[in-house]
């Protein structure tokens, strides 16, 4: 069977079709489904992860391509790419596709896609294109979303549904999202951070603000060039973050690490040692408006759910929550407990797996009616 017998959505006149009800020829796609990998993508500004239905998460890898900057020839994708970055020729362009949880170089996302896509779907044994949900900040346009959706199905999808992050994270955490009963979520991701309350499966109240594990490391690149006139690559200053990197005093302000850079007096390479405690200093800024974020949300929950989590906690996940003593910080300003999920790195992935494994069940937890190509 050939990519166009696809299943129509709604009028074909328009490009895409879509349809808040189950489309025509529901069934014709539950058989392919027979044959094909549903696919769930966090599709973060820091890393991309892959689940695939039944196997789990099969893809862990930076969100960064690498291509020729003459031919627009992609030259590796994921971790072999991270690794160029700051250490390529003229020629070569180590991009990272995404910003602040959206796409900001399209063409590049959609081959990134198409790339880990392809290692998981490979064709054969497959006789039709897999089904995608995709992770998406919750703040972003409809414009924003239009071009994730078109992302995916270039990239090869028979049809794509998105899915909000902090809704993907609430399920993958294990939060009794379906019920009656109010949970927090705060997903950190490196562009974006996303709090919401969630009950009943839709979320209440939200908020999603552009800070990250990114702005976090240009703090630190901020902190190097403004106390010792030193110049960090980004690489290094998220090294720096990952080993010493606190949000709240503890055991580990006796830690100390090297910065090293280049002198921007002399030109010449410099290393400085610092402590744990002046890289907190560096990024207070970030984790402060982190913070300040997850007050204003309970601010404006209903006091029916604050009691809810008061009872339940405060959930943190996303690359962000591993920040050592974060939970403490927020902890303090909430005056709330305050959990680290398992595995944060993975919520929204394994959230996305779930609603896979029971869409028709879970499909009101979507933000997005289902969008495929129609046929040629």
């Amino acid at each position: 069977m050939s990519s166009r017998d696809s299943p129509n959505l709604g009028d074909v006149s328009s490009r895409w079709t879509a349809t808040t009800k189950d489309p025509p020829g529901i069934m014709l796609d539950r058989l392919l489904g027979l044959f094909s990998r549903d696919i769930g993508i966090d599709l973060g500004t820091a890393n991309t992860l892959v689940h695939v239905r039944d196997r789990g998460i099969v893809i862990s890898e930076p969100s960064v391509v690498a291509i020729d900057a003459k031919t627009r020839r992609v030259l590796a994708v994921g971790a072999e790419a991270k690794r160029m970055v700051g250490r390529t020729p003229a020629n070569i362009v180590a991009i990272r596709p995404l910003r602040d949880g959206v796409i900001s170089h399209f063409d590049v996302t959609e081959q990134m896609i198409k790339y880990f896509v392809d290692r998981v779907h490979d064709r054969v044994g497959t006789i039709a294109r897999p089904r995608m949900l995709l992770g998406i900040p919750s703040g972003v346009t409809e414009v924003e979303k239009r071009a994730v959706r078109d992302a995916a199905l270039n990239a090869g999808a028979r049809w794509a549904r998105l899915i909000e992050e902090p809704m993907a994270a609430a399920i993958g955490a294990g939060l009794p999202v379906s019920e009656p009963s109010g949970s927090l979520i705060v997903d950190i991701g490196g562009g974006t951070t996303e709090v919401a309350v969630i009950s009943l499966g839709g979320i209440v109240v939200s908020r999603s603000i552009r800070i990250g594990g990114d702005e976090m490391d240009q703090d630190i690149v901020a902190f190097a060039r403004r106390e010792y006139n030193l110049f960090l690559g980004e690489r290094t200053a998220e090294d720096i973050k990952i080993a010493i990197g606190s949000a709240y005093p503890g055991d580990w302000d006796a830690q100390r690490v090297a910065l090293r850079g280049r002198d921007l007096l002399t030109g010449l390479p410099r290393s400085v040692e610092v402590g744990a405690d002046q890289i907190r200093e560096a990024i207070e800024p970030s984790v402060q408006q982190i913070v300040d974020t997850v007050k204003d949300t309970i601010e404006e929950t209903p006091p029916e759910l604050v009691a809810d989590i008061m009872d339940q906690g405060i959930v943190l996940a996303g690359g962000g929550a591993l920040l050592a003593g974060l939970d403490r910080r927020v902890a303090e300003a909430t005056q709330m407990p305050v959990h680290v999920a398992d595995d944060p790195l993975t919520c929204v992935a394994r959230g996305t797996g779930v609603v896979l494994q029971s869409m028709d069940a879970m499909d009101r937890v979507l933000v997005s009616e289902t969008y495929s190509r129609p046929p040629r």
